[in-house]
């Protein structure tokens, strides 16, 4: 029973120690390195009973100050923070709205924790291309102003920004092409000279 609890204990002293604050189950398997799935999850539900951890989605633990940002980016993979959260975040749009934003391979949209989480659709093989996205060693990925700008023009067309000339023009044109849309070049271009970027 003695060396039931120390392995209790060493579970959640390792997941402390984890940068990450969101896992699966697979993420904690690698991280104790259990191969016992089933063993483990019964682990983990009695640290979930203790308060240690809380289980906020089925086969989704967190610890208890976890990052939302880093929820979005494990709920549905791929996927990567952008649009209106990015953009509100650079000064892009100036309207202020708590929701967290991503594109994802299916557009969704859920609450947690009185959070809200918003998924567009993507196609696949943008979605999949790791430009303009930086990784975190958290597990946030997370769009570049540029990249977000130009997954909010892809998405929605008639999009209105508030501050543009926030945007690196050389990285907005380094990315296009990953889009492969000349009806979006062409707005992206038209919108950047309206602006004074050229």
């Amino acid at each position: 029973m003695f060396g039931s609890q120390n392995k209790k204990d060493g579970l959640i002293l390792s997941l402390y120690k984890a940068k990450q604050t969101v896992f699966r189950l697979r993420d904690v398997a690698l991280i104790v390195g259990e191969t016992n799935l089933l063993s483990l999850s019964k682990k983990l539900n009695y640290q979930v009973r203790n308060g240690n951890l809380l289980n906020i989605r089925r086969g989704i633990y967190v610890k208890p100050n976890y990052s939302p940002e880093e929820l979005i980016c494990l709920l549905y993979t791929p996927s990567y923070i952008s649009l209106d959260y990015v953009l509100q975040k650079a000064g892009v749009i100036f309207q202020y709205d708590s929701q967290l934003t991503a594109v994802s391979y299916l557009s969704r949209e859920i609450e947690i924790d009185q959070q809200s989480y918003r998924y567009r659709k993507l196609k696949g093989s943008i979605l999949v291309n790791p430009a303009g996205v930086v990784r975190q060693d958290n597990n946030i990925n997370i769009a570049l102003p540029e990249r977000a700008f130009l997954d909010m023009l892809y998405l929605e067309k008639s999009y209105h920004f508030d501050n543009i000339a926030v945007l690196k023009k050389e990285k907005i044109f380094e990315l296009l092409p990953l889009y492969e849309s000349k009806t979006l070049t062409q707005h992206v271009k038209h919108l950047l000279k309206r602006d004074g970027h050229q």
